[in-house]
């Protein structure tokens, strides 16, 4: 991984040697054409609004109102548009570091960890945070796709014999043995854009139903637990969902990567009309439903809405294999840096040659590999809290204004240095509050659980 950026070093030793320093600039031309993120440069700006959508409206909008039950009104709406407005900053600070450097583009975040940090420690950062988002959020899709087939099948052919959860993830995954094998992130933008559509289409069946529905005649807005230990424990849960919600920084520089790039036209134009396309999109996915689910149900939403609005029937399950539609572009937006680093320590490090049977190989097992860990704990909302706590809210939340700072070093207490720290204290209390939440949660579930059941 580091290589990338070592051969700025190594060249200056061999400039005596011509021959050895176009060879290696070869080598590594070939390497970069052929890994996923920096073998295609020409994407639209469009591409890129989509695929943000993708990354950002996860199935974590239809846990939203009953996070809202958690945070009560108040500190509920608060939490959602503070939240919206820290995680729309850090992306444009990730959009203008991209190119900052006159003649290099770090495409992906631990190439701009390592600019801002240093070499090892840019490495030692980023990079398991990064790996834990991607991969934990490719675990909670295959759950989260293998429960909406479930819930289909529930619905279509009610009084059948019920099938174990298990199956229906592996019927999920099975898609994914497939698609995992498209090359980079331009052969999926299709998926991609199924995906961005699918997500709007369900947020609005599940505001658009609960407004049908109407306000329940007993609803009640106070906070569900009892104790006060119990509302405190159930507040900071809720804020991990939050912190889920807004995820999508990881793929960030992947994606604005793939867009062309020349000293006049810089990408981050088009780039930035397509974030801010996909903000739009995001709000009016995360509001209404944030909002209208809680106002119609009150404490009692479930935390999924889509289980609370058990009529009419069609709906629902159009909207559940919505949601499988866009679990199933999500899960290869967010694969696609994990095969890029596998790809590219397979290559350079353990000196692969670059082929289609390495690939078919290494993206095989890891989808093995997520689909084994969401069968044996497939109750992954609780670790969702857990692990949005530790690496969602640092990614999205401080690192890019930690980076802007090393880099940039803006004047004490001006505004740019006001606005950062301020960000860094929310992500920090949300990274060291969220995970409590999360793993009290964890501990109830798994005292009812059955393994494989």
């Amino acid at each position: 991984m580091g290589d990338q950026v070592q051969t700025g070093g190594q060249e200056e030793h061999v400039s005596h040697d011509h021959f050895q320093v176009d060879e290696k600039l070869k080598k590594q031309k070939a390497i970069d054409d052929w890994l996923p993120i920096t073998s295609s440069r020409n994407a639209k700006w469009w591409y890129s609004a989509f695929h943000n959508v993708t990354a950002m409206v996860g199935a974590g909008v239809l846990s939203l109102p009953y996070a809202m039950s958690n945070l009560g009104w108040g500190p509920g709406v608060v939490i959602l548009i503070l939240s919206w407005t820290i995680t729309f900053y850090t992306l444009w600070q990730m959009v203008e570091m991209h190119e900052m450097v006159p003649g290099k583009r770090f495409d992906r975040y631990h190439e701009l960890g390592q600019h801002a940090f240093g070499e090892k420690l840019g490495l030692y950062i980023v990079v398991p945070q990064q790996l834990i988002c991607e991969v934990g959020v490719d675990i909670v899709y295959m759950v989260t796709g293998g429960k909406s087939l479930q819930k289909v099948h529930d619905l279509v052919c009610k009084g059948s014999k019920p099938i174990k959860t298990t199956y229906f993830i592996m019927i999920f995954a099975s898609v994914h043995f497939v698609l995992a094998h498209l090359p980079n992130f331009n052969s999926i933008s299709g998926v991609s854009l199924a995906a961005a559509v699918m997500s709007l289409s369900y947020s609005t069946i599940a505001w658009s139903a609960s407004v049908h529905k109407g306000k329940q005649p007993n609803v009640e807005y106070g906070y569900k637990a009892t104790t006060t230990s119990g509302t405190v424990f159930d507040f900071f849960t809720a804020l991990g969902d939050v912190a889920f919600a807004y995820a999508g920084h990881n793929v960030v520089l992947e994606i604005q990567a793939t867009i062309p790039s020349t000293p006049e036209r810089p990408s981050k134009g088009p780039m930035w009309r397509g974030v801010v396309i996909a903000y739009i999109v995001v709000a009016l996915c995360y509001f209404p439903v944030a909002l209208v689910g809680y106002y119609v149900f009150g404490n009692i939403v479930e935390d999924n809405i889509l289980i609370s609005l058990d009529k009419p029937t069609w709906l629902i399950v159009a909207a559940n294999m919505f949601v499988v539609v866009h679990v199933i572009g999500s899960y290869q937006l967010y694969a696609m840096p994990v095969f890029d680093m596998i790809e590219t320590v397979m290559v350079t490090k353990l000196h692969f040659k670059p082929s289609g049977l390495l690939r078919f190989i290494t993206r095989n097992l890891y989808v093995a590999f997520t689909m084994f860990v969401a069968i044996t704990f497939p109750f992954f909302g609780g670790l969702l809290g857990f692990f949005g706590g530790f690496a969602f809210a640092p990614t999205t939340y401080f690192l890019p204004c930690i980076m802007w700072l090393a880099i940039y070093k803006p004047k004490k207490f001006s505004l740019s240095w006001c606005t950062n720290w301020i960000c860094i204290i929310l992500g920090l209390l949300l990274m060291i509050l969220s995970p409590i939440g999360g793993l009290r949660n964890i501990i109830k579930s798994a005292k009812h659980y059955k393994f494989y059941s």
